[in-house]
């Protein structure tokens, strides 16, 4: 957890306290025009061009398995796991490798945009439904741009269950 300090004037004393602000970093992307990010606690890897295996008796939102370096990762498809239409990869299309409670997952998605900077304290809760199962906040980075923040636990949880 990163953190940094500000220095704060007290008005009433005209001296300066350090107060220490706990800010995360996240890796935004993009799916279904929608702007998502994950902690980068959790990225491993970032891949633009990789073979994914199909799998049989699978949820459609399950695209297959890669084998990066040895190692079998499934891949989520973010976009059908949410219940949108899919569309054909394109050169932006890439896979975020994430590793969660020591479990390898890969989600496919439409583009990665950037990493950004965002202090705890401006992560606003997102109203509990089924539709939102995955998003546990949202970070307003401006005035026209609000960030969805990714539940990955839940997301690996829910495949653990498959």
């Amino acid at each position: 957890m990163a953190e940094e300090t500000k220095n704060i004037i007290d008005a009433d004393l005209d001296e300066v306290v350090e107060v220490e602000v706990e800010k995360e970093r996240f890796l935004t992307f993009h799916s279904d025009e929608l702007t998502f990010a994950v902690n980068t606690k959790y990225v491993i890897e970032i891949l633009t061009n990789h073979a994914i295996t199909t799998l049989p008796m699978v949820p459609d939102y399950i695209k297959g398995i890669i084998n990066m370096r040895g190692q079998i990762i499934p891949i989520v498809d973010i976009r059908s796991r949410l219940g949108k239409m899919p569309i054909d990869y394109g050169d932006s299309t890439c896979i975020i490798v994430l590793e969660i409670d020591s479990i390898s997952l890969g989600i496919l998605v439409d583009s990665v945009s950037q990493v950004v900077d965002s202090e705890l304290s401006k992560i606003s809760p997102v109203p509990v439904n089924k539709q939102q199962e995955l998003v546990n906040g949202m970070i307003s980075l401006d005035a026209n741009n609000v960030v969805l923040l990714l539940d990955c636990e839940q997301l690996v949880n829910e495949q653990m269950m498959m």
